[in-house]
């Protein structure tokens, strides 16, 4: 598993690990089943600090995509419920969307990316 993690960024290095762990299960690079490297092995790979590390991984079991298991550590759980789930994608929308308005973005070009971007990750744009 190769995670980039942009130190310049002003997202917090937290999020930037859970966001390329969700990257990766969404472009079948991690699987269902997985176990992800330590919290000290990937803190250490990375350059970063354990606790940084553990926070990513709680994120990451309560919104559902791992578990936690006392052999294995953190695996590859997608136990989401999706009801919630997409509740939680439009909230997330909601913000995205009321930004892209205030760029004028037309809805087109919104479309057209998010079409790009589900391409992507479903392979629907590949072939």
């Amino acid at each position: 598993m190769i995670i980039k993690i942009d130190f310049e960024s002003e997202e917090a290095i937290y999020i930037q690990l859970r966001n390329q762990i969700i990257m990766g299960i969404a472009t079948d690079r991690i699987h269902e089943g997985d176990s992800l490297p330590s919290v000290r092995q990937l803190a250490e790979n990375i350059g970063i600090n354990m606790h940084t590390v553990n926070k990513a991984y709680t994120v990451l079991k309560q919104e559902g995509y791992i578990k936690l298991d006392r052999r294995r550590g953190a695996v590859i759980a997608l136990d989401i419920d999706k009801i919630r789930s997409i509740e939680r994608l439009r909230e997330e929308l909601s913000v995205l969307l009321a930004r892209s308005v205030c760029k004028n973005i037309s809805r087109e070009e919104v479309h057209d990316l998010v079409d790009e971007i589900y391409d992507y990750y479903t392979g629907g744009g590949q072939g």
